[in-house]
């Protein structure tokens, strides 16, 4: 059984970006630039905004955190993403979900030029995946696929299960495997006769967040299985499948895995600094 190391394929991307920003600060006569929106005090997200802060900086983007107070108005935080989407000197811009509960997240969202909508979450960047002529694509759905395609693994013709089916993550993973030309299925908690479903994958991705649907018993051998979930369990993270008691039976089963954590995760993150490079070099672009 493969693992397809998340953590390595990052390292490597990452040193084609540095050239990539290299190239960026010499057209701009300056660092490109991310700026996260961030409302409130809530711990994880000022610990995934710290991380995206200092990737950021090692690859030479500068990152500007906009921090908000956790009692601003909706119409207040408009005003800010439309100062954001006319600043010619920010490139890509990101708000931090979860935001409170009295703010419109979706309508924050569709706010953000699409040209600088760097988590590909709006419905614009959506559209261009779903028509084949993707600009800004989800950061996990592209850590995905690229991850399957540096770890060597064929998708071509190959039958792939995608169980999930969020806007952040299963939409626009099973967009993307049917640009490399497999045959996708989604399913979700809902879907009858799921194990029946997830029998016939080649290639399965899980994004469920419960690790107690998806079984090892169900899998074909040979499988492929990348598994997005983050569960946590008595103090660690476990994956919808990847779990301590799994183990055994899908070194049996799979062909490849992506482990929990050192997966998916770091090509979340290095799709996220692809995605600010690439806003910044299409603005410079006369078409932009």
């Amino acid at each position: 059984m493969t693992i397809l190391d998340g953590k390595t394929a990052a390292c490597k991307r990452d040193e084609s970006l540095k050239s990539r920003v290299s190239e960026l600060a010499k057209t701009l006569g300056r660092s490109p630039k991310l700026a996260i929106v961030l409302v409130g005090d809530d711990t994880l997200s000022a610990h995934f905004v710290g991380l995206k802060k200092k990737n950021c900086e090692a690859l030479g983007i500068e990152c500007l955190i906009l921090h908000q107070d956790e009692k601003i108005t909706q119409t207040e935080l408009e005003k800010k993403i439309m100062a954001l989407n006319n600043d010619k000197t920010v490139d890509a811009i990101l708000v931090q979900l979860p935001l409170p509960q009295h703010i419109d997240s979706n309508k924050i969202i569709e706010l953000i030029d699409y040209r600088k909508d760097v988590d590909g979450l709006t419905s614009k960047n959506f559209g261009f995946l779903a028509a084949g002529k993707p600009y800004l694509v989800p950061c996990t759905a592209k850590g995905i696929v690229t991850l399957l395609k540096d770890g060597g693994i064929a998708l071509d013709g190959k039958r792939a299960v995608v169980v999930g089916r969020s806007n952040l993550v299963g939409k626009p993973t099973s967009q993307m495997l049917l640009r490399e030309n497999c045959t996708v299925t989604v399913a979700h908690s809902k879907s009858a006769n799921l194990a029946q479903i997830v029998a016939n994958a080649e290639i399965l991705v899980l994004a469920m967040g419960n690790p107690d649907v998806i079984t090892p018993d169900m899998l074909q051998h040979g499988v492929t299985v990348v598994d997005v979930a983050m569960n946590r369990r008595e103090g660690k993270f476990v994956g919808d499948i990847y779990t301590p008691e799994n183990m055994p039976m899908l070194r049996e089963k799979c062909a490849a895995i992506t482990p929990v954590p050192g997966g998916v995760g770091p090509m979340t993150i290095v799709s996220l600094m692809e995605n600010i490079v690439t806003a910044a070099e299409k603005a410079t672009q006369p078409s932009a």
